[in-house]
């Protein structure tokens, strides 16, 4: 994965308004639907996503600044220092260590997370320096003896259009390892529904069980709608004819479009709500759909609209 900062474009100091800008305007760019025949699309969208994800994050940008994280959003394993301070020394029972303030350090990993540690002599540390390389990250099994230990789970952010979440769609994914594995999103799906795919994650370096794969969904940006918690948004450009006299205009919402009433007289900034035409609700309903009008002028001039105009303003003075 590349740096976040060179994948949205903006430099370290970018403000989250810089970062939002920067993102919507190359999800537009790079949405796979927009880039059908490209079979690298997918992945640039996800790669796209991913960096967001971390950006937009104050907590998440921390870490990766400080380089706890890395530019998928992984916590980074602590350095290991080795060995420092002098050259070996030999005590009565043989080889006992090194000379120097510190002999050794290492890093032991637990429920309790990372932990740092050092040893003088021969007698601590080296187990916690098995962990290290995975001498001594073995599962015990049923039989009393010790499994090997499974390979390493993997995070994937799938990025999908307001119309699949509503609707439901089948996507292909590519896995970090090289794997394309179809996924089918249910209608309904919500944004940060988490899936769990057995066994599709790394292998394991001890002849484990391979890890797990676990897919986010992620809503990206559309072209015409604009999210609002559950509910969308859209602006509809209404005739200045149809305003004044009232029509019936076509509206598009996410499952094909609808025809709305405007009454007469509408005047321009006017929103219109239609229930159940937004996204999925966590209680298994729909949002809205509200629709903002925007008034438009003829392309043509128009002598005679002009007259009635100032005939208007005259009256109104």
């Amino acid at each position: 994965m590349r740096d976040p900062y060179d994948v949205l474009g903006v430099s370290k100091t970018a403000d989250e308004a810089e970062i939002k800008r920067a993102y919507r305007k190359l999800a537009k760019k790079l949405h796979p639907d927009a880039n059908a025949s490209d079979p690298k699309a997918q992945d640039r969208f996800a790669e796209l996503n991913t960096a967001h994800e971390i950006l937009e994050d104050k907590e998440k940008r921390a870490q990766y600044d400080r380089g706890e994280i890395d530019a998928e959003g992984k916590p980074k394993a602590p350095e290991f220092t080795g060995f420092r301070g002098g050259g070996p020394r030999r005590g009565p029972g043989g080889f006992s260590g090194y000379d120097g303030d510190t002999i050794f350090e290492s890093f032991s990993f637990g429920p309790e997370g990372a932990r740092r540690s050092s040893g003088r002599g021969g007698g601590g540390g080296f187990e916690d320096i098995g962990d290290i390389f995975g001498f001594g990250r073995q599962r015990r099994s049923a039989g009393g003896g010790f499994a090997p230990q499974p390979g390493a789970d993997m995070e994937i952010t799938l990025p999908v259009s307001f119309e699949e979440a509503a609707e439901g769609a089948s996507k292909r994914v590519g896995l970090p390892n090289g794997k394309q594995i179809d996924i089918k999103i249910a209608a309904g799906t919500r944004e940060g529904h988490r899936m769990r795919l057995k066994g599709q994650g790394e292998p394991s370096a001890m002849g484990g069980p391979p890890g797990d794969a676990y897919v986010t969904i992620s809503y990206a940006p559309h072209p015409i709608f604009e999210r609002d918690g559950d509910d969308l948004r859209q602006n509809l450009d209404v005739a200045l004819a149809d305003a004044v006299l009232g029509a019936k205009v076509r509206v598009p919402t996410l499952k094909g479009a609808v025809e709305l009433a405007i009454p007469a007289w509408t005047s321009g900034g006017r929103t219109f709500r239609l229930r159940g035409k937004g996204l999925p609700t966590a209680a298994g309903g729909h949002g809205d759909l509200l629709v903002r009008t925007n008034l438009v002028l003829p392309k043509d001039k128009d002598e005679e609209l002009e007259a009635l105009m100032r005939k208007l303003r005259e009256q109104a003075d």
